[in-house]
């Protein structure tokens, strides 16, 4: 993905995809009457969002004839991977601290409140997914490290509000921030 400088690894319409998707998972997630059932939203989310994001960035190299892990893709992936692996420690170490080593404390997760998972993790998502976009940005074009400040931003502001407003940020980061960003990146970059 080098052939030209304003190419960028980044697929504009998948953006438009997965912020879709974010955001019916907000409204779907905020519906939830558990932690549980609300993480639950949020990694099939994910693993949704990834699908959609790996789908479209290789028909992007496709369409323009270009390698995927090699170049500019290879350094996004490289760039990104970190922030993503540390979100996944993170969400562990944090449900695992709401729902404890016993079944029967999960058993008890029967009504949502303003756990640690709920206070902490919108924020904390958003921030490292931020940041990991700023590093796979680097090497791409200016506005994509703008992205990921944007989401730091949306993120930092979604750790000191209260813990029911944790699935808005998620939708306003995952969701508008994708679609917004997507839908330009597709009309300037190529798709």
């Amino acid at each position: 993905m080098e052939r030209t400088s304003e190419f960028t690894a980044v697929p504009g319409w998948g953006g438009v995809m997965m912020g879709i998707t974010a955001i019916v998972a907000a409204f779907v997630a905020h519906q939830q009457p558990t932690v549980v059932g609300w993480m639950s939203v949020w990694a099939a989310e994910a693993l949704i969002g990834f699908t959609i994001g790996v789908w479209a960035t290789s028909y992007k190299a496709r369409k323009h004839g270009v390698p995927l892990l090699s170049g500019q893709g290879r350094k996004f992936l490289l760039g990104l991977l970190p922030a993503v692996l540390t979100g996944i420690a993170l969400t562990l170490a944090v449900y695992g601290y709401d729902v404890g080593p016993t079944t029967e404390y999960f058993a008890q997760q029967d009504v949502m409140d303003a756990t640690a998972s709920m206070q902490l993790l919108p924020g904390l998502w958003l921030m490292i997914y931020g940041a990991g976009v700023i590093a796979a940005g680097m090497f791409s074009i200016r506005l994509i490290p703008m992205m990921g400040g944007l989401f730091m931003l949306v993120g930092a502001l979604a750790l000191i509000a209260p813990a029911a407003w944790g699935s808005l940020f998620m939708g306003v980061g995952f969701g508008g921030l994708h679609i917004a960003f997507g839908a330009y990146i597709a009309q300037k970059y190529g798709g």
